[in-house]
């Protein structure tokens, strides 16, 4: 089968763009790629991924233009739309996977136009505008947030899977903002340090490249210990090694956590469309699988009683037992029964 995987923008979408090549690849298929000359898309697969081609657009957002910024938007995706039209003719493409994101656009309606088979993965448990919109062309539409779904749960690197376990103590606490950092989450890690430090509670933190230096600074005044990052391609690795994680609830981070077993406290992005963050880590808290806190006045409490009174052990056992380890495997092999 030759497949198309196409979408991104962020890492989120990205993540469930290397999963799935990667179980498509294991099964013997050819995969290319289509995304966008913006966002995340180079970062991650210019050089050394597993797809055979990749392809980058010069396409943007085009929901958060106004105006002629919106117009030209327009224009991008549909100057986008026909390269791709050109791309999936000249690789026989027979089936397109959209993660979603800006970066789908192009190619998604690009396989309709051909009457390509179009998959769809809806990351987040608000949908996004574009997936609402290809939704019912889809011969598939995955979510692991939807009861009608034909395959549940999330997929994630298999490296997640193989080492996931148990966590019973908590001795590593890792503070994720994600690429960019988070301000809040940085400050919540530099307010509870010391009392971690107290407690012989080592720290891995994730600080983002823009607040890096004030945090480093801050932990040096403080006198704390910490394992600090602007930006690391090693998050199996970290997360991997913690036995509590404070996040932002991107759909990624958030299934890779609940993959490896990881408890978390879950801070929602405040600004995310839709509120989605606050939705994706409702549906962990609604299952009793970890906690979650708005911004605010309560982040620093709510986190101090969680780290002397959480139930690691509890949390943990109810991530292992909920994860389903074969989607990616699933999502593929769901494309190849829908395409015979």
């Amino acid at each position: 089968m030759k497949l198309c995987v196409t979408g991104g923008g962020t890492g989120g979408h990205l993540m469930i763009a290397e999963a799935i090549v990667e179980a498509a690849v294991a099964q013997g298929h050819e995969c290319i790629f289509i995304g966008s000359q913006k966002g995340q898309d180079r970062k991650y697969f210019e050089y050394g991924s597993p797809f055979a081609h990749v392809y980058f657009l010069d396409t943007t957002g085009v929901v958060n233009q106004k105006g002629l910024g919106k117009l030209k938007a327009l224009y991008k995706v549909f100057k986008a739309f026909l390269q791709a039209r050109k791309i999936l003719k000249k690789h026989k493409i027979q089936a397109t996977y959209s993660v979603g994101g800006f970066s789908a656009a192009p190619a998604s309606f690009a396989s309709l136009s051909l009457f390509i088979p179009l998959f769809i993965h809806e990351q987040n448990a608000v949908t996004g505008r574009l997936n609402r919109l290809l939704k019912p062309y889809a011969k598939s539409f995955v979510s692991a947030y939807d009861k009608v779904s034909p395959i549940k749960g999330y997929p994630v690197k298999e490296i997640f899977y193989k080492t996931a376990h148990l966590r019973k103590e908590l001795k590593t606490i890792i503070f994720l903002g994600g690429s960019h950092g988070a301000k809040a989450i940085n400050d919540s890690a530099l307010s509870v340090a010391w009392k971690l430090k107290k407690r012989g509670i080592s720290i891995i933190h994730q600080a983002g490249e823009a607040d890096f230096e004030r945090v480093k600074e801050a932990y040096e005044k403080l006198g704390v210990a910490v394992e600090l990052y602007a930006f690391t391609k090693e998050l199996p690795a970290l997360i991997n090694r913690a036995d509590m994680a404070v996040s932002r609830s991107g759909a990624s981070t958030l299934w890779e956590l609940t993959k490896n077993g990881c408890p978390a406290l879950f801070i929602p992005y405040p600004y995310a469309a839709g509120d989605h963050q606050y939705y994706n880590a409702k549906f962990i808290v609604d299952n009793d699988m970890g906690w979650c806190e708005r911004e605010g006045e309560g982040l620093k409490t709510e986190l101090l009683r969680i780290i002397k009174e959480s139930n690691l052990e509890q949390k943990s056992q109810k991530l292992l037992a909920y994860t389903n380890k074969d989607v990616a495997q699933q999502m593929i092999k769901d494309v190849e029964a829908k395409i015979q």
